[in-house]
């Protein structure tokens, strides 16, 4: 059974969740809607970023390193939706040339 379902029938039927029983019931739920989340963006990602008939060989080089860092980024919410507490962002880089 789905963290929703199981969600859904533990509000509707009146009878309250412990603390740990709920705890754990949202950290299902929410590795499952960050799961969800990832999949359609990689989905609307390979659509978006896949090699049209008109493009160069250096354009789709650019949509392939555009798609890497979006994939990237799809995989940080990846990470994050399965532990949101042990999630550590990366160091950002700095470009400006006068630091």
């Amino acid at each position: 059974m789905s963290a929703y379902n199981t969600a859904h029938q533990a509000l509707t039927s009146g009878q309250a969740l412990s603390g740990p029983d709920a705890a754990a019931l949202l950290r299902t739920l929410r590795t499952e809607f960050g799961t969800e989340l990832a999949d359609a963006v990689e989905r609307d990602l390979a659509d978006q970023y896949r090699r049209a008939e008109t493009d160069t060989d250096a354009g789709f080089r650019r949509k392939q390193r555009r798609f890497g860092a979006a994939m990237r980024t799809v995989t940080r919410l990846r990470e994050f939706a399965s532990n949101p507490l042990g999630f550590t962002t990366p160091a950002q880089r700095d470009n400006r040339s006068n630091p």
